[in-house]
């Protein structure tokens, strides 16, 4: 998409989702102060332990030094829940928020309707399924995300993942830090990955990487995707398209997802469709908690039909004390933090700046940025 300054006076554009016309917020921002909330999480006493720790509370992207100068308020806070929480104060007149997967701030229809000024959500980092879409799109409201930042540290950390269940190497580690020593104990369920068949459903930029990742270790790959990867790369890879799912999922050793939240893929993974994968299968999802039903997890983890589960993704997020995935046997769960590395925080947070800066003179955004625009959804979330 070819990039277009905007008119002084912009004007309002009429566009369509569905059979319905919307009336879309003019994006361009007019003259005058724009107030911008942040919604991050708080980093405490490791906010100055790295001066490129940019996607906290404290840091708060590396940006409010530029914003502020630019006569700009720039807010921040962590507290995001319930309608006493600082966010819901600003709500009826911020013009942008800023918020990450990490720690998202759930931008309900509600809040939408509250935000009056509001013209631009961006997600700082990849997956905006933090925002209801639909409302957005409807209210003609600009989704915008940092495509790409974070796909090299999403892709690693799920190679991580694969290796630390087909190893059995939590069990080891554990071994360790309580002085003990039993070898059987994780030899009897610990693999080599070579000759293994891997199947990731959902082969966009993450998944593709992955593919690419796992070639040099001589396993059987295939990929769901409503798009088949390029003929080329995927020769390249030796990567199988699997038009079916269901027929997909029982020849796979390990299932890594990489697929959107969207309500098609909201709860895919329930009782009826984990029945259909192999006994003993391996998970790793970095994706979102709630492709996942919790409970069909937890059960197919205790039976051993899972025979490992891995993510750093929960629903909802942060996680509470009492989510079952924290206690079902075999998980390798972290907090959310495979897309957050310093790398990508880095990339994240230039990416954000020059979203903005585009914003404030009215030009377009890279076009593969755009989550909702003009009243339409991006193709993998409709």
């Amino acid at each position: 998409m070819s990039m277009k300054r905007a008119a002084s006076s912009a004007v309002r554009a009429v566009a369509s989702l569905g059979n319905s016309p919307v009336q879309a917020r003019t994006l361009h921002a007019s003259p005058g102060s724009k107030k911008i909330v942040g919604v991050f999480y708080n980093a405490n006493e490791y906010a100055s332990l790295n001066p490129n720790f940019l996607g906290c509370v404290e840091n708060s992207l590396g940006i409010r030094q530029w914003l502020e100068s630019q006569g700009h308020q720039y807010i921040v806070t962590p507290d995001k829940e319930g309608p006493e929480c600082e966010l819901e104060k600003h709500i009826p007149d911020l013009h942008v928020l800023i918020t990450t997967p990490f720690h998202p701030a759930y931008v309900t229809a509600e809040r939408i309707k509250k935000a009056k000024n509001l013209q631009l959500l961006l997600t700082a980092g990849i997956g905006s399924d933090h925002i209801d879409l639909k409302a957005a799109a409807d209210a003609g409201l600009t989704v915008a995300e940092v495509t790409g930042s974070n796909v090299v540290s999403v892709a690693e950390d799920e190679l991580m993942r694969i290796l630390i269940l087909v190893r059995n190497f939590l069990p080891g580690y554990h071994q360790v830090i309580n002085g003990e020593w039993n070898v059987a104990a994780i030899a009897h369920r610990a693999y080599d990955l070579e000759g293994k068949t891997v199947g990731t459903v959902g082969a966009g930029r993450i998944g593709r990487l992955l593919l690419q990742r796992l070639k040099p270790f001589n396993c059987n790959l295939l990929y769901h995707d409503r798009l088949k990867i390029d003929p080329e790369l995927e020769s390249q890879i030796g990567a199988k398209y699997e038009e079916d799912l269901d027929a997909m999922l029982p020849k796979c050793d390990v299932i890594v997802i990489n697929t959107p939240l969207t309500e098609k893929t909201k709860g895919l993974f329930n009782k009826e469709k984990i029945a259909k994968l192999k006994k003993g299968v391996l998970i790793v999802n970095n994706a979102r908690g709630a492709i996942m039903d919790t409970q069909a997890v937890v059960d197919a983890c205790n039976s051993g039909h899972i025979a490992g589960y891995s993510g750093d993704v929960w629903y909802p997020q942060p996680a509470p004390k009492d989510h079952p995935w924290r206690y079902m046997p075999n998980q390798a769960m972290t907090p959310h933090i495979s897309g957050t590395t310093i790398d990508a925080q880095l990339r994240y947070s230039a990416g954000v700046e020059d979203m903005l800066r585009r914003y404030f003179k009215g030009e377009d955004f890279p076009a593969q940025n755009y989550i909702v625009k003009d009243g339409e959804l991006a193709p993998q979330y409709r």
